[in-house]
């Protein structure tokens, strides 16, 4: 996956605004921050930490929301997305990610704490010419001291439930949950930490009569957390030139880990949603043959599976799935 080139050249200029010792020196402050997971403290404080992050992590942030809002409209086709609000926006990545998947988006309000990136995130709106981004509300608020929203199809909480205390993150969770006319998305790390805060929130809102639409095909306690396991998965992405000075990195592409969640409103959209279907958990095994598979199953636990090469259509399938995807019953004999 690559950016938009609007978004590479609006980096791009914001990054040149910025000494380049300057900018690899806060790239490792930015990545010691998140490795560390002490959110008592913003990650940005300087600018040449805010150039980093959109450097280097805002098309990670991208390239997941776009992976994931795909998964709507591939489990809920039918399902027209009209409004998004996102919480802890930023500079808007999740609304730009949003832009390329759903082409019925209207309308959209982004809630930021942070008052620079709300004026970079409107700035950028006007440089790319996107209308929805123009008309949207821009809207200062901090998540950890309570929020207010209207209804919006689209609820979207990415890279932003697990930095809050556990008390905020659960109100935060509920007031979402009641603003969701059909989905709430959540997008963490893929770290233990990062699946931690997603399990978390699925199980509060089964509790709350939601429909887990994926990566999960069931309603039931996750198996993985039962194994002592976590559940994430893996979007690769095309990196800069830039960006790969700036971490060191000699690969012409990134690997981004992480955890999500979408839920829907069973009454508005049961018979939007397309039953589910086992779901690739690990990395397939592709051997000279056979392909084995990790599944986590619509009964509510995880199994392995081999397609051979005796098996002609599912072989052939098999070989192009990857991690992550769904993969159907019938194939799995």
């Amino acid at each position: 996956m690559r950016l938009p080139a609007e978004l590479l050249d609006a980096i791009q200029r914001e990054t040149d605004k910025v000494d380049r010792r300057k900018l690899v020196q806060a790239t490792t402050q930015l990545a010691e921050y998140y490795k560390a997971a002490d959110f008592s403290t913003p990650a940005i404080a300087t600018e040449a930490q805010r150039a980093a992050y959109l450097a280097v992590r805002l098309p990670a942030t991208f390239g997941a929301a776009r992976r994931v809002f795909s998964e709507i409209r591939s489990r809920a086709p039918h399902a027209d997305v009209g409004s998004l609000l996102d919480l802890g926006a930023g500079p808007g990545t999740a609304l730009f990610a949003a832009v390329e998947e759903f082409q019925t988006l209207q309308q959209a309000t982004l809630l930021e704490a942070d008052a620079q990136w709300l004026t970079l995130g409107k700035r950028w709106a006007a440089q790319i010419q996107l209308p929805i981004a123009q008309e949207a509300q821009w809207l200062q608020q901090d998540l950890r001291s309570g929020l207010t929203c209207k209804a919006h199809d689209l609820v979207v909480i990415s890279y932003a439930l697990g930095e809050l205390p556990q008390a905020a993150a659960e109100a935060v969770l509920r007031k979402a949950w009641s603003c969701a006319s059909k989905f709430l998305v959540l997008i963490e790390p893929g770290t233990r930490r990062g699946f931690a805060a997603v399990n978390a929130a699925r199980s509060a809102l089964i509790a709350n009569a939601a429909m887990i639409v994926a990566p999960c095909p069931h309603q039931s306690a996750c198996p993985m957390a039962a194994a002592g396991d976590w559940c994430h998965f893996s979007q690769r992405l095309e990196r800069t030139s830039q960006h790969r000075q700036l971490k060191g990195g000699e690969l012409g592409y990134e690997d981004e880990k992480f955890s999500y969640l979408i839920a829907a409103k069973a009454g508005v959209l049961q018979g939007d949603v397309l039953p589910s279907q086992p779901r690739i958990v690990r990395h397939p095994g592709k051997h000279s043959g056979h392909v084995q598979f990790s599944l986590c199953t619509p009964q509510g636990g995880i199994v392995s599976r081999t397609v051979t090469r005796s098996s002609k259509a599912a072989y052939k399938a098999a070989r192009k799935a990857e991690w992550g995807d769904t993969w159907p019953d019938s194939t799995m004999a």
